[in-house]
């Protein structure tokens, strides 16, 4: 975004929590003056955030479809008229995930906090680590027995899976 920038990604990068990155910008560098950019980028960003937190339903992606076109049509600057195409062009090309994250409340990339789970494998060697590194202790278990994540108190802060040393924590 903006002029000679580039922005490499890979599979790991949700295409949706980055048309809601660039669309926070958006919505921090509105002037204000006119209602569609001012309103409509505001609109559009809580609908994705709803994308990205899975309490998005389906008809939410027709919603962002016509805001945007209205948004680009009725701005009165630069700024508006280019607000949405982040999200178009996501829309367009990454559609799946969209659907993804709406349908099956599943970020494909991993990535969008709410919508991915912690589990602990049978390759854990019970050494405690992810147990003492997690700030809500949801994990029990003794040592050198596997460990278990209570799903209900996890807040996925993904400290257990930094820090096990041998990769028993997946992200799903």
């Amino acid at each position: 975004m903006g002029s000679g920038g580039m922005v490499v990604m890979d599979e790991t990068d949700c295409m949706v929590d980055i048309a809601r990155f660039f669309l926070e910008f958006t919505v921090d560098e509105s002037c204000g003056k006119c209602t569609p950019c001012r309103e409509g980028t505001k609109r559009m960003l809580e609908m994705i955030e709803r994308i990205t937190e899975g309490k998005a339903e389906y008809e939410d992606l027709d919603r962002i479809t016509s805001l945007a076109d209205t948004i680009s049509s009725t701005s009165l600057c630069g700024l508006g008229q280019t607000a949405s195409t982040p999200v178009v062009s996501t829309m367009h090309y990454f559609f799946d995930e969209y659907q993804a994250h709406v349908v099956d409340k599943k970020c494909p990339a991993l990535h969008c906090k709410e919508l991915i789970s912690f589990f602990i494998e049978s390759t854990c060697i019970g050494c405690l680590r992810c147990k003492r590194e997690c700030p809500v202790s949801c994990i029990s278990g003794e040592v050198k027995e596997r460990h278990v994540i209570d799903q209900t108190a996890c807040i996925k802060c993904g400290n257990c899976f930094d820090v096990c040393p041998v990769s028993a924590i997946t992200k799903s």
